[in-house]
């Protein structure tokens, strides 16, 4: 699997970019697991255009997570091109194009998902971004804007026209916005289709390794993108081979390496809320029996000196214990 001039070997698994959740001290978990690619949080390009430090610094990467791609939406051609230049001078190792965000503050306005209702804006943007930068450009998108329009297969041959190195499907319309299933069919009948040359990458509903062999298996495609799962559990890319053997503890020392970095590279006040959407959202702590107040206070912790000692009490009340999830 190769995308322009980066090799992957086969079946690589993909993190998602996803916001507020991929910064840098995730990413550099997940690739240590196994995760062949990794993705920032997807950047404003008006933002980035106009030099607002908060999304500037989401631009920040290292050499420790390569390969890794850098994600931008909007709206406006200009705009989206001129983010594209600044993003290449960051040094990624590819730029993505955002055609699939659902949310309301992102589709509601014409980017991410948006865009499956203005298919000629999306293929004008996407032909300019990769006619302006030298780095390989990519598209993550969905099935289309709704049941009624699932465009994906006819989008899929026009992005490909338009010069992408590959493309990430997620298997849900937008109207779906995260419910329901993943289509992975429509997924492999773009994969399946003669014209596709480029890499196919698969997204939606992956909670495993294991699933994410299945759908390599039963769908063909390239590579497999995983989102969700991954919160509090950046071994998941592992699971198949040494992260399986992890105690309970080693997860807890995974995570407090993760606030660690969270807190060094940001500060400690915004380095715990990053990292409080991965305690959430793991399942190693599910089943742990009397645990609610636990989850509480471990949520309401304001120090790292606060949520350290939680997260050691934790270990020193469970340690022994093997988890599976």
């Amino acid at each position: 699997m190769k995308i322009g001039n980066i090799e992957f070997g086969p079946r690589p698994l993909f993190l998602a970019p996803m916001e507020d959740v991929t910064d840098i001290g995730f990413r550099m978990l997940c690739k240590r697991f196994g995760a062949a690619m990794v993705y920032t949080e997807f950047v404003s390009a008006e933002a980035l255009v106009r030099s607002v430090q908060s999304t500037v610094s989401k631009l920040t990467i290292s050499d420790e997570e390569r390969p890794v791609g850098i994600q931008i939406y909007g709206r406006d051609t200009e705009a989206m091109v001129e983010a594209a230049r600044i993003v290449e001078q960051a040094g990624p190792d590819l730029i993505d194009l955002n055609f699939g965000c659902p949310v309301k503050k992102v589709a509601g306005k014409g980017a991410g998902a948006g865009m499956l209702q203005n298919i000629p804006l999306m293929l004008d943007i996407t032909r300019r971004v990769v006619d302006a930068v030298r780095l390989p450009v990519t598209v993550k998108t969905r099935l289309g804007w709704d049941s009624d329009h699932l465009i994906i297969t006819d989008l899929a041959e026009k992005l490909q026209d338009c010069g992408i190195a590959a493309m990430t499907i997620h298997g849900r319309t937008r109207a779906q916005m995260y419910t329901g299933q993943a289509d992975w069919s429509l997924i492999g009948e773009v994969k399946s289709n003669p014209r596709i040359k480029i890499p196919i990458i698969g997204n939606g509903d992956i909670t495993s390794a294991e699933e994410a062999q299945q759908a390599f298996n039963r769908y063909g495609v390239d590579a497999v993108m995983i989102g969700r799962a991954t919160f509090g559990r950046p071994w998941i890319f592992g699971e198949a081979s040494e992260a399986s053997s992890l105690t309970l503890s080693d997860k807890i020392d995974i995570l407090i390496e993760m606030l660690s970095i969270n807190v060094e590279r940001i500060d400690e006040y915004r380095g715990i809320l990053h990292t409080r959407r991965h305690l959430a959202a793991t399942p190693i702590f599910k089943g742990i029996p009397d645990f609610r107040q636990t989850r509480i206070a471990m949520l309401r912790a304001e120090t790292v000196a606060e949520l350290t000692a939680i997260l050691e009490d934790i270990r020193n009340r469970l340690t022994g214990q093997t988890i599976e999830s």
